[in-house]
């Protein structure tokens, strides 16, 4: 009985050093007294037989680990419920498919030329799951044709050229806004919280901020210098760290008015606020076309806002910064609106404008109409009317910003509806402009932790759950987040929440999370980088986020790095020659270091 006891508590080499044990004392018994053979054969019997059970426990045990690991499920519903008007998924089917974007890519052949214009679309915490989720979601929600919702298809998908970006800060393995804006608007990484500003400076470090070799300019400032029209359009405010990312250079990007640097207990005229660099300085004072919220950032805190007549301004400086930009503009064909009518009915040859829709933010897509806030995609074309009209081209900075905030508040529905609204903008900018002479990108800052889980069956509701049950009996959703505020995880019995009769059609439903915080937290991910036009086939494979930008001025002829040959106005037969010179001089440094 002892060795059976000491052989079930063991395993692997202990099992053998059992085993050995067991018959030394066979042999010392042996020794001290006799013992029959019979004895002596039950004992070891039984030590087989236990030897025996624990292999095959061994692999039972394997064998239910791989079930559990790949396990089968019950897809019926899905051949139940197949539409008559979709297609039929044969082999045929699939092959036709795969060719015919087969022949479409042979023809997508890089395009090499100036990018007279270039539109930058950002989506802001867009992530991959994020990305395919909306996808999915579009199929099934937004599109007016019979959908299963995997097979449907995003504009940016449509993109010929993709790659993928690291986002980390110099000093934070994981990024915000601030830091990734800096990177992929001016070419180089910088601190967490700081925008426009070099990695000498530390977040809220007045001093660093106030030193000019400290900071870089954006592809919004190149473009400006090479005189091209400019353009920032949003749905976040419009002094928020992405936008700001095009003109503002600051120690930390909640200094969005004068009260915020002086919380901090700065001094707002050493440290100029984001609002006012925005309108006194360059280059914002130049930018075109300002499209987004934060009303009150730019009005006093005495300034009642226009729609809410509870809502005031932030300012302690007493400068309405608001009628500054009006009065900077008396020569010019410029307006300033706050509404979406406003926007909609300018004249034809306004120049300059200002658009500040909403005292924050301008409201998530489900709530414009009530607030008289314009879509993402109303805000682009606007945006694109007047700026084209400059011969040299333009340069359009678009952001749906509002996917992040959705994911901020675990709010699933939202961001994938953002998402979607900020996919009608990048075709409404693409529809407006040519291939030939516009290069557009379409990326994220930075990632988020939605997750992507479980099986359900294709078909299935993006925002609901499989039939398949958890170890506990309970469903869960396919889509969810790691952590973030909303509901408990459990219910007031300590188990988990069941979810069946959660409303997750209301845009607004907050998904239980497993960790409680305050707020949803970004991901470390790499994100994803779409590209059209000239010279984009320059931005596929895996980069550093700050690459991006120097791939934008070389193809648009701006900034000081390098550039395309046709920035020089070289002809085809002077880029060949200098090619060919070029490999002479190699082959002659090769051949005089070899002899």
């Amino acid at each position: 009985m002892v060795y059976i006891i000491r052989y079930q508590s063991g395993s692997g080499s202990v099992i053998i050093s059992t085993i050995v044990s067991f018959f030394m004392d066979l042999i010392l018994i042996k020794m001290q007294r006799s013992i029959s053979i019979w004895q002596f054969c039950i004992f070891f019997a039984i030590l087989a037989s236990l030897g025996e059970s624990h292999r095959l426990e061994g692999r039972v045990s394997e064998e239910e680990r791989e079930k559990l690991m790949h396990p089968r499920h019950d897809y019926s519903k899905f051949r139940e419920t197949k539409q008559d008007p979709l297609p039929i998924e044969d082999v045929n089917y699939w092959k036709s498919d795969a060719q015919d974007r087969l022949q479409k890519k042979l023809l997508a052949k890089p395009i090499e030329g100036i990018a007279k214009n270039v539109i930058f679309n950002l989506g802001d915490g867009m992530s991959v799951p994020t990305v395919t989720a909306a996808r999915i979601f579009k199929g099934q929600k937004v599109d007016d044709k019979p959908s299963f919702g995997e097979e449907s298809e995003l504009h940016m998908d449509s993109f010929p050229f993709t790659g993928a970006s690291k986002t980390y800060c110099v000093d934070g393995q994981v990024a915000d806004s601030a830091c990734s804006a800096t990177a992929y608007l001016s070419g180089v990484k910088a601190n967490d919280g700081t925008i426009g500003v070099t990695s000498n400076v530390l977040r809220r470090n007045c001093q660093a901020q106030a030193n000019s070799t400290n900071h870089v300019h954006s592809a919004l400032a190149w473009a400006q210098a090479a005189g091209k029209s400019t353009g920032v359009v949003t749905t976040t405010r419009v002094t928020h760290a992405s936008p700001a990312g095009c003109y503002a250079h600051i120690a930390d990007r909640d200094w969005e008015n004068d009260g915020k640097v002086e919380e901090d207990l700065q001094d707002p005229k050493v440290c100029p606020d984001i609002a006012t660099q925005l309108i006194m300085s360059d280059p914002g004072r130049k930018i075109n076309v300002i499209l987004g919220g934060g009303r009150s950032h730019f009005t006093p805190t005495t300034t009642r806002d226009p729609e809410f007549e509870t809502v005031f301004g932030y300012r302690n400086d007493n400068v309405n910064l608001i009628e500054e930009w009006v009065a900077s503009k008396n020569d010019s064909k410029a307006s300033y609106v706050w509404g979406r009518d406003q926007l909609l009915s300018l004249d034809d040859d306004t120049e300059f404008v200002l658009g500040l829709f909403n005292p924050s933010h301008v409201a998530y897509y489900d709530l414009q109409a009530e607030q008289n806030d314009p879509s993402l995609e109303e805000m682009v074309e606007a945006a694109i009317k007047i700026l084209s009209k400059n011969p040299n081209g333009f340069f359009l900075f678009v952001e749906g910003g509002r996917i992040d905030h959705a994911h901020h508040d675990n709010m699933i529905h939202r961001s994938l509806r953002e998402t979607v609204e900020f996919d009608k903008a990048i075709k409404k900018g693409d529809d407006l402009t040519n291939d030939s002479d516009t290069l557009i990108v379409v990326t994220s800052d930075h990632a988020h932790v939605m997750y992507f889980a479980g099986y359900p069956e294709r078909g299935n509701d993006i925002l609901r759950y499989s039939d398949e049950m958890a170890y506990d009996g309970l469903p869960y959703a396919t889509l969810g987040y790691g952590n973030g505020p909303g509901q408990s995880w459990l219910d007031e019995t300590g188990t988990r929440r069941n979810i069946t009769n959660d409303n997750v059609e209301n845009p607004g439903y907050q998904t239980p999370a497993p960790v409680p915080n305050g707020s949803e937290t970004h991901g470390g991910d790499d994100v994803l980088i779409f590209a059209k036009g000239p010279f984009a086939h320059l931005l596929t494979g895996v980069h550093q986020q700050s690459y991006i930008p120097h791939v934008v001025g070389f193809a648009a002829c701006m900034g000081d790095g390098i550039k395309s040959d046709y920035c020089t106005g070289k002809s085809s037969a002077e880029r060949n020659m200098s090619g060919f010179f070029s490999l002479i001089v190699i082959l002659t440094l090769l051949f005089n270091k070899l002899y």
